[in-house]
């Protein structure tokens, strides 16, 4: 790392921004801020440090200021959303990257800061990309002497480098230790447990220090940690982030013995764990995806990508030769995704909508985003802002919305926070939104209610948090009488009021159809799963149902609030032949009640079954299915002045001529085709493509226009004798003459009479002289009289 520092003061003293690359290991994190306290753009401004995790911004804090021998809170100092060390005299400060995009929206000014520096930002984080891209832009119209420096082990160092107006890009070699891969797939049928088990005991025999082995989740880490025999030397730690700091301080903290560290992806990136030399990788990932149709934010398990994996293995050789074992077929590395996908591409925008709004921006383009946020995602968002009232109709952020941006919550749970305390429950919705924001706050129950009984029973440092965040609205007057905690939750989240649609059994769990229109299961073993109703406040998995894992019970306060916010719409339908109308009184998807409906709107019902017609056809007779074909047919050959004759268009006519009805039998179809020819052009019509074709022998027949092969008339032979001119349509299309016998069945099709007399005739006469004697068959068609009759001529 000491080879690049003068390269990156050279790029910052020349520009305001540059892009750093450093491998695992390097020191970036550490060396990189404190070699900037002396540069001359600084003049006395603070540097800003900003990580992904609170534990990272901790831990960064933690170690700059134990090399620089001094204490936090003095030069050194952090600030996360549970706890800050700092000062007026803080030159170096680390920060999550979300309470660093609060500041900045709060004063783009950003006084008194120098330097903004964003470490492993190839995480791709919603609050990383959205902290840059607002960075640059309060550079560009504030602040252009801010110096902007993106870090990274494994970036697309030149994608930053376009985010910050071509910024240069310093590699830095870092320091190199051996490491030994070794890869360890089990049988198919191994449970993850028991292959970890088997990893670590192969890393406690082949290392000396302490392993760090990576678990998707905080479920598998215990599973993990109850499979394993570990001799009384190995201390046994958990990382996760919903330990407590002092239980992840305790992880992290050197000891003279060895240790094994089961942790999650928080273990990746951003800090060194002392005495570690081998790491033990399920190489399984948990990545949270916001799943638009249910509102709900999926965390979901699969393959760890590449650059995670390459991040994990390197933690074993940070201080010494290490050795990493991966649980997987060396070849499937190969196919595993380069990078894990970008937050913003998967993410509820509903936080970055909010934020672009209080910024004053309706245009992500305007912003230099490393990856556009996508934009049905973001109006999907912007729509759910406008439920809450925190933007206008026109996108622009109002007064209720200003006050959520200032809250350092979501926006739903910033907008309950908001309501509750019109009813004086602000310290209630605090609590709640501490459950539903700070993993395991509370316990683990499903029962939000006994989660906050256990967040009451617990220590008073896990609910400060909380109290802070009711002081903040503290100015708000109660208004109205309190609400209780399952209509609170159905403030911040609507779509998941939930309605029980099938109970639980011996061996099934209850289900639940959501607002939103989503299935939910509950497993029956839970007292909620008595329950009628319940308000969602956390579910996930990947079927087509998501397994509730937080709710409270809404039995009690339903009647009330579905008469509040209950809508009342037609339900129109067709059944059959019949037309039938209801009134449905709906909660989003749950139907509450459905009434007969006496007097259905006209409009809406035209509406309906003009749609019904044109999926399913208009059902027309024979005679008016042929002339509609024939216009159809007019229209394709260039007759102008006809109606749209698509098939909704036509629907529409029909339901609109019919007048009231009740039944589809009723739609008044006679001469319905005729009726769509306005009467000046019937004549021409008729010219173009007559509707009947007069043989010699003075009959008529109907033209039929549909047939794939064109117009086409069937007419029996004897009456087109002496026929030498074929006819035609569209003034220039042969008629298909369908020549028949006098049995009437077909024998024989021409668009060439001419031709049929000198060539196909003689064969037809042979073929059928002998079954109809009494009928002519003469030799020379073209002198004989025309005939309608057996072995008669037509009267000269």
């Amino acid at each position: 790392m000491a080879e690049a520092l003068p390269r990156l003061w050279a790029a910052l003293d020349k520009g305001p921004n540059a892009v750093l690359v450093a491998p695992p290991g390097a020191g970036k994190t550490t060396a990189v801020p404190p070699s900037l306290l002396a540069s001359a753009w600084r003049a006395g401004g603070r540097i800003l440090l900003m990580l992904p995790r609170r534990l990272a911004a901790r831990a960064a804090a933690e170690r700059i200021a134990e090399l620089a021998g001094g204490r936090l809170g003095e030069e050194v100092g952090y600030a996360t959303r549970l706890e800050s060390r700092t000062g007026p005299h803080v030159a170096i400060e680390c920060l999550t990257e979300g309470l660093f995009q609060n500041r900045l929206l709060a004063d783009p000014d950003l006084p008194g800061v120098a330097a903004l520096l964003f470490d492993e930002v190839h995480e791709r984080s919603l609050d990383a990309d959205l902290g840059l891209a607002l960075a640059r832009d309060a550079q560009e119209a504030f602040r252009p002497e801010l110096r902007i420096l993106a870090m990274s082990a494994t970036i697309d160092g030149a994608r930053f480098a376009e985010a910050l107006g071509g910024a240069p890009v310093i590699e830095a070699a870092g320091k190199a230790f051996p490491l030994e891969i070794r890869h360890r797939p089990g049988p198919p049928s191994e449970r993850l447990e028991s292959a970890m088990a088997r990893g670590i005991s192969e890393a406690l025999a082949a290392s000396t220090g302490s392993i760090l082995a990576f678990l998707p989740g905080v479920a598998e880490i215990e599973r993990t940690a109850d499979a394993l025999s570990l001799p009384a030397s190995i201390a046994l730690h958990r990382l996760h982030g919903s330990l407590p700091p002092a239980a992840q301080r305790a992880a992290l903290k050197p000891t003279p013995g060895r240790k094994l560290i089961l942790a999650t992806a928080i273990a990746e990136t951003s800090l060194t764990i002392d005495g570690v030399t081998a790491v033990v990788d399920s190489g399984l990932s948990r990545r949270p995806r916001f799943d638009r149709a249910s509102g709900l934010t999926r965390l979901e398990t699969g393959k760890a990508s590449q650059a995670s994996i390459t991040q994990r293995a390197g933690r074993a050789a940070r201080q010494a030769p290490g050795l990493a074992i991966r649980l997987w077929a060396e070849a499937e590395t190969r196919g595993r995704i380069p990078f894990d996908p970008p937050e913003i591409l998967v993410a509820d925008l509903a936080p970055l909508a909010l934020a672009l709004a209080r910024w004053g921006v309706s245009d992500p383009a305007r912003l230099a985003f490393p990856d556009p946020p996508p934009e049905a995602a973001l109006a999907d968002a912007r729509a759910r802002l406008r439920e809450f009232g925190a933007l206008d109709d026109a996108g622009r952020i109002t007064p209720h919305g200003q006050r959520l941006a200032g809250l350092p919550l979501s926006p739903p749970l910033a907008h309950m926070l908001v309501e509750a305390a019109r009813g004086g429950e602000a310290e209630l919705a605090a609590r709640i939104a501490l459950i539903l924001s700070e993993r395991g706050a509370g316990g683990q129950a499903v029962d939000l209610l006994e989660r906050l009984r256990q967040l009451e029973r617990g220590p008073p440092a896990s609910r400060r948090l909380a109290e802070r965040w009711a002081r903040l609205v503290a100015a708000v007057a109660p208004t109205r009488e309190p609400q209780g905690a399952a209509r609170l939750l159905a403030l911040a989240f609507p779509d998941r009021v939930a309605r029980r649609r099938r109970p639980a059994g011996r061996d099934r769990e209850a289900q639940y159809l959501m607002a939103s229109g989503r299935g939910a299961l509950l497993d029956a073993a839970e007292p909620l799963a008595a329950a009628e109703w319940l308000v969602v406040a956390d579910a996930g998995g990947t079927g087509a149902d998501s397994r509730i894992r937080l709710a409270v019970a809404f039995d009690d306060e339903i009647a009330g609030y579905a008469a509040a916010h209950a809508t009342r719409v037609s339900d129109i339908r067709i059944e059959g032949d019949r037309v039938t109308a209801m009134e449905v009184e709906r909660l989003g998807a749950i139907t509450l009640a459905r009434r007969p409906l006496a007097a259905p709107d006209p409009a809406e019902v035209a509406r309906i079954v003009a749609a019904h017609l044109a999926g399913h056809g208009l059902d027309l007779p024979e005679s008016e299915a042929l002339e509609l074909a024939r216009l159809r047919y007019a229209e394709v050959q260039g007759f102008s002045g006809l109606p749209p004759l698509d098939d909704a268009t036509l629907a529409e006519a029909l339901v609109a001529r019919s007048g009231p009805f009740r039944r589809l039998s009723d739609l008044n179809r006679t001469g319905f085709a005729a009726s769509l020819v306005p009467p000046a052009l019937r004549r021409a019509l008729d010219r173009f493509v007559p509707a009947t074709f007069e043989t010699p022998a003075g009959s008529r027949h109907a033209i039929d226009y549909g047939r794939e092969g064109g117009p086409e008339v069937e007419v029996r032979v004897q009456a087109l004798f002496g026929l030498t001119r074929h006819p035609l349509v569209a003034g220039h299309v042969p008629l298909t003459l369908a020549l028949t016998s006098p049995a009437g069945r077909v024998i024989a099709k021409t668009r060439d009479i001419a031709g049929f007399w000198k060539g196909g005739w003689a064969e037809v006469r042979r073929d059928l002289k002998g079954r109809y004697p009494k009928h002519d068959w003469p030799e020379d068609p073209l002198s004989a009289a025309p005939s309608l009759r057996a072995g008669g001529r037509r009267p000269a």
